[in-house]
């Protein structure tokens, strides 16, 4: 049987893989849909296979910040599922792609015949738990600019791909910031020749550039993921 594009499905077993397939749902992931709603009972997970799931928090002021990204190296909602079944966060998709979904109660069979299934689930809840301590961390000490390179790093390495489809409202949301801010980081990062911006586009021109200008929660996050998923 041929190997998920999901890189937690990939890491299984063909044992484990070979039982879960079947019961999976291919779905398509447009941008701007909401998966999960915090607080609301989870009746699916998703399983990414191209694309990025941002998870947010939302507050009462209108105002929304991300705390972490799914992409087809994760799950979202996996662990919340097994243990409580309510969301904790709200899911919007950033970038558009596709998922395998798998009901909740499916999951749940898998996960109590397959502890290694299980183990795995729980190990990527704790990426994303420290993935969000990092993003705290980093929105409360590090420069917009260093921010945004590393978002715009991490974002490329979920999408697997140089062109990034963003408008300076959504990225300004994601980074907890004002609009003008990020236009003129954006401005300051185009003529640096590390990013070409266009209305609602970003294509990244030199990685090494930005990893460079980026603070040290970029590396952080890749080592929490590597210690922790890479087995």
């Amino acid at each position: 049987m041929a190997k998920s594009p999901n890189r937690l499905l990939a890491s299984l077993s063909s044992e484990v893989f070979s039982a879960l397939a079947p019961q999976l749902k291919t779905v398509e992931l447009r941008f701007g849909d909401v998966v999960a709603a915090a607080g609301a009972t989870i009746r699916r997970v998703y399983f990414p296979y191209a694309g990025v799931i941002s998870l947010v928090v939302e507050l009462d002021v209108g105002a929304m910040i991300e705390t972490a990204m799914v992409g087809r190296d994760g799950v979202l909602n996996a662990a919340s599922a097994l243990d409580g079944g309510v969301s904790l966060n709200k899911g919007i998709v950033q970038v558009a792609g596709s998922a395998g979904t798998l009901e909740v109660d499916k999951l749940r069979r898998l996960a109590n015949e397959f502890a290694v299934f299980r183990s795995l689930l729980i190990r990527h809840e704790q990426v994303l738990f420290a993935q969000s301590q990092q993003s705290a961390a980093c929105n409360a000490s590090h420069t917009v600019e260093a921010r945004m390179c590393r978002w715009l790093l991490h974002m490329r390495d979920l999408a697997d791909s140089d062109d990034l489809m963003l408008t300076q409202d959504f990225l300004a949301q994601m980074l907890g910031v004002r609009r003008p801010s990020v236009s003129l980081v954006a401005n300051t990062l185009q003529k640096a020749g590390l990013v070409k911006y266009r209305r609602g586009r970003i294509r990244v021109l030199d990685v090494n550039g930005l990893k460079k200008g980026a603070c040290e929660c970029y590396g952080a996050v890749k080592a929490h993921y590597k210690r922790l998923l890479a087995d």
